[in-house]
């Protein structure tokens, strides 16, 4: 089993956008005991591959409860070098 952020990544390699909710349920069956698949840590993943380069945001919305939902995507590019390093 890889590290939690790095499926994290590597889920990015699968999809073209998701926001810190779609991911959690992606990687629950795997990694629900994990205590960083909680929204806040997701969510500051997310943003630290952003500020990194790997990830782009890809839009925003508010969800039913009025919670702001960020959604991000990898082009290309960045989905060669998770691959690389990480698949």
């Amino acid at each position: 089993m890889k590290p939690l952020n790095y499926a994290i990544l590597l889920y990015f390699t699968e999809v073209e956008r998701v926001c810190a909710d779609d991911v959690i349920a992606a990687l629950q069956p795997t990694y629900g005991h994990f205590r960083a698949l909680r929204k806040t840590a997701v969510t500051e993943a997310l943003m630290t591959a952003e500020k990194n380069g790997l990830l782009e945001e890809a839009g925003y919305e508010l969800d039913d409860k009025d919670d702001l939902r960020v959604y991000y995507s990898a082009n290309d590019a960045s989905r060669a070098i998770i691959k690389k390093y990480i698949g």
